[in-house]
């Protein structure tokens, strides 16, 4: 599952629609918001986003939690280290060789320090 299709998921639990309902409404078919929650196809277009945003009638800082949800929910994210130092090369492949085997409470920690690290550097 990603960050986006958790949020759509609760979102559609918390109003109590249907996922067939939803998806006939935004103009896709019912599995593919299925595989978009559960994070079996890419990253939403910037379109789709709008479309949901529209369905769910939600305004400034949900909508903006959601575009940026959208964002960093591409379930095959690639990392390309060509031209980075060899620290940077290092972390990208420590975390694709063993990010199944951290924890949840290991997950929270990594993405809170990167987040610190990188406040007022990042969007996201």
């Amino acid at each position: 599952m990603t960050p986006f299709g958790k949020k759509i998921r609760e979102m559609r639990a918390e109003r109590g629609i249907a996922l067939k309902n939803m998806a006939h409404a935004i103009g896709i078919s019912p599995a593919y918001l299925s595989a978009l929650e559960h994070g079996h196809r890419g990253q939403p277009t910037f379109y789709l986003v709008q479309r949901i945003i529209g369905f769910f009638n939600v305004i400034w800082d949900e909508a903006e939690e959601l575009e940026r949800l959208a964002r960093l929910s591409h379930p095959r994210a690639t990392i390309d280290t060509a031209g980075l130092n060899e620290r940077a090369t290092e972390l990208t492949n420590l975390l694709a060789h063993h990010v199944r085997k951290l924890e949840d409470a290991d997950l929270d920690a990594l993405i809170a320090l990167l987040r610190e690290r990188l406040k007022g550097r990042i969007g996201d």
